[in-house]
């Protein structure tokens, strides 16, 4: 039989090892929660850390060496008074690069100089620019060509009538012939002919209008020949005159 002291000393090992047990569960678990709050403090701060990029830091921040900035679209809402202003101005200069240097002939037999009228920046239907002059002629008046050049398309148009495309020997301007009455006998694509010859009579052909006879005469820089129709078109007046 256990004396009395003796279950003294078990019931106080026993306190004195709950005691311990508890002691170490509370330490456990405040160690626990303590490394999670840590870890947590340690994500946030790392994510505070990263640099972040706001709109207007990358818009102010320095372009590295050799790179040029995009630059800035231009306006488009340009006033149509100064466009048309400009674009006059341009045509005309385009055409004064080749006064003195282009030699050519005014394609409607026995009209003067002085008999022209610079037609140019007339207004047209459906509200195109005219970029030609007309030549007032009576009907059948010879057409002959403007200088040297080869024949490369003959088309029935609509609106130009009986038409003629004529490409000079550089392949860098093309003459169009428009309003034709007939083409001369032998006039064919390819066909390379010379200044002064007659290619064509003066007719009313197309959108002329009955009896308004005239030669409808451009001249357009080529900057592709296979796409000669996309050229641009200089004032013939002053080459003429």
């Amino acid at each position: 039989m256990t004396t009395p002291a003796t279950r003294a000393r078990l019931r106080v090992l026993v306190i004195f090892a709950l005691a311990v047990t508890a002691v170490s569960l509370f330490v456990w678990t405040t160690a626990k929660r303590s490394g999670t709050n840590l870890e947590n403090n340690s994500q946030h701060t790392s994510e505070s850390l990263q640099p972040t990029a706001s709109p207007a830091t990358s818009a102010t921040s320095p372009q590295p060496s050799g790179v040029n900035p995009t630059p800035s679209p231009p306006d488009m809402k340009a006033d149509p008074a100064v466009t048309e202003n400009q674009q006059q101005s341009q045509d005309a200069t385009l055409a004064n690069n080749f006064v003195g240097t282009l030699k050519l002939i005014i394609p409607v037999a026995g009209v003067r100089p002085d008999q022209l009228l610079d037609t140019f920046t007339d207004s047209r239907s459906e509200g195109r620019a005219h970029d030609a002059i007309d030549i007032m002629a009576p009907a059948g008046t010879p057409v002959v060509a403007a200088a040297d050049g080869e024949i490369i398309k003959l088309f029935p148009s609509e609106r130009g009538g009986t038409t003629i495309y004529q490409l000079t020997p550089d392949k860098k301007l093309m003459f169009y012939y428009a309003h034709l009455q007939r083409y001369a006998d032998g006039i064919e694509v390819g066909k390379f002919v010379r200044q002064g010859e007659t290619i064509a009579f003066v007719g009313d052909t197309g959108n002329a209008g009955a009896g308004n006879y005239h030669l409808h005469f451009s001249i357009s820089i080529v900057a592709d020949p296979k796409r000669y129709w996309e050229g641009t078109n200089i004032n013939p007046y002053p080459l003429l005159k």
